[in-house]
């Protein structure tokens, strides 16, 4: 899939030198076709990283997919210069009257402080109540995922004694429906988290549907309202060193019970290295995701997805 980004942002250059197909606006234009509108609001501290991941995992399909990132207008972000975002970023005031075929919602590393206390949470709840007719599904990662649940279904979330860390094993339910199609039975995926949703909460609600969990991190993949709300409590887009960085950034700060990534690391010495096991599903999930319930749902007219039900 040809993802349709600025000529100038730093992503493009790494994602050509991986043979990852990406094309500049001017290109596009010429083709006679719609592509798919894509943004992705950025949380992440560590946003150009998080672009890079997100966009590895978004171009594995035929379709041409627009991307637009989107900042906080609350926060200042630290992690990332302001001729940055100021180049390749917008805000929602400046999008709220557009209509998007897909939404995606980072997580970001505030799990431990109740959602109000969150400085952008307004913002957040109103990005949320727009996507329920501007979008026509939204996937939500990690903390987003909690936060989402929260905000539209009352799930709770609990702060852990230990972080879910590492990459851990996750059984696939309800395999015929289109999210998980291709998955194996049983299958790894990548965890970073302080905080998690009970099992019990989820499958209470009607409207919920778990489609992949864990027995150690809990509920991975829940679907809603047909697929316009996508919930995936872990990290997916995670790149093979991304937990191994997370782990010797805070050893180096000299953290206490610093926790060691489970089933990450080969023969669980760090000095071999961590073992990739999980990007063949990812790939997969967010490629469903794109072809069944972004390019499939979506109308040809924008305008037209404030009918979807």
């Amino acid at each position: 899939m040809p993802i349709r980004i600025d000529a100038n942002l730093p992503a493009k250059k790494i994602l050509e030198h991986e043979n990852i197909f990406v094309m500049d606006y001017e290109r596009s234009m010429r083709q006679d076709i719609r592509p798919l509108r894509i943004v992705i609001m950025n949380l992440m501290p560590t946003k150009e990283e998080t672009e890079l991941q997100l966009l590895r995992s978004l171009a594995n399909t035929p379709l041409q997919v627009d991307i637009s990132f989107l900042k906080t207008e609350m926060h200042n972000a630290k992690n990332v210069s302001a001729n940055h975002l100021e180049a390749f970023y917008t805000t929602f005031s400046e999008i709220k009257d557009d209509y998007y075929d897909g939404l995606l919602i980072t997580g970001a590393p505030v799990e431990t402080l109740p959602y109000e206390e969150v400085d952008y949470w307004p913002e957040l709840v109103a990005v949320m109540e727009w996507s329920k007719t501007h979008v026509t599904s939204t996937f939500h990662i990690c903390w987003a995922a909690q936060a989402g649940l929260y905000y539209h279904y009352g799930v709770r979330k609990y702060l852990l004694d230990e972080k879910i860390f590492g990459i851990f094993k996750h059984r696939t339910i309800h395999r015929k429906t289109p999210l998980v199609r291709g998955f194996d039975d049983v299958f790894n995926a990548p965890h970073s988290r302080h905080s998690a949703i009970v099992r019990e909460d989820v499958e209470n609600n009607p409207a919920l549907t778990i489609l992949a969990d864990s027995e150690e991190a809990g509920p991975f993949i829940i679907i809603a309202k047909e697929g316009r709300q996508i919930f995936v409590t872990g990290h997916p887009e995670y790149d093979v060193v991304t937990l191994d960085q997370e782990y010797r950034r805070d050893l180096a700060k000299g953290m206490d019970n610093v926790p060691f990534p489970q089933g990450y690391y080969k023969d669980d010495n760090p000095d071999l290295g961590p073992v990739k096991s999980w990007r063949c599903h990812a790939n997969t999930l967010y490629t469903n995701w794109l072809n069944y319930y972004v390019y499939q749902m979506t109308p040809y007219i924008s305008e037209e997805i404030k009918n979807l039900k």
